[in-house]
């Protein structure tokens, strides 16, 4: 694939994730509650949107990682925001959470993908303690490979 094709191919892809006028408005909510309130302040409020999301969307029963893995990403499918990978460790489970939506102000891309990624948390969260996670397990961000691959990691500390 010629860097032309894959960049053409990259455009539409994130045009369907970022349809105009909604995703522009929620870009702009966010970056505007970001730079108001600060990036670390505004968190527990997206972490927060995230649960409410979940609780919006539960995640049918899931009795194995594989289907839990399909149920979430039949979710994210819907959604249109990318893909996940489940995987199993000693220090509990990660997520590789790949194709996530990107603004497309190049200038205010960390900034979204850092705001999406708490969005995330309080999502992945509440549906794992849905599926019989304890209210003491956690699940954080550990790993941005770029804007749109990221990983978490859901631990007992």
């Amino acid at each position: 694939m010629t860097d032309n094709t894959a960049s053409t191919a990259l455009a539409w892809f994130q045009q369907q994730q970022t349809p105009a006028g909604w995703f522009d408005l929620l870009t702009i909510m966010v970056d505007g509650m970001v730079r108001n309130a600060g990036e670390v302040e505004s968190q527990p409020f997206l972490r927060q949107m995230g649960q409410q999301l979940a609780e919006s969307w539960p995640l049918p029963e899931s009795e194995t990682l594989g289907q839990l893995e399909s149920n979430i990403n039949h979710f994210l499918t819907l959604f249109k925001w990318g893909v996940i990978t489940l995987h199993t460790g000693e220090n509990g489970i990660l997520i590789r959470h790949q194709a996530l939506p990107v603004s497309r102000d190049e200038e205010q891309q960390m900034r979204w993908c850092n705001a999406f990624c708490t969005i995330l948390e309080g999502l992945y969260a509440r549906w794992l303690q849905a599926q019989g996670g304890g209210d003491h397990v956690l699940l954080q961000r550990e790993r941005i490979g770029s804007v749109t691959d990221v990983q978490f990691r859901y631990f007992n500390p």
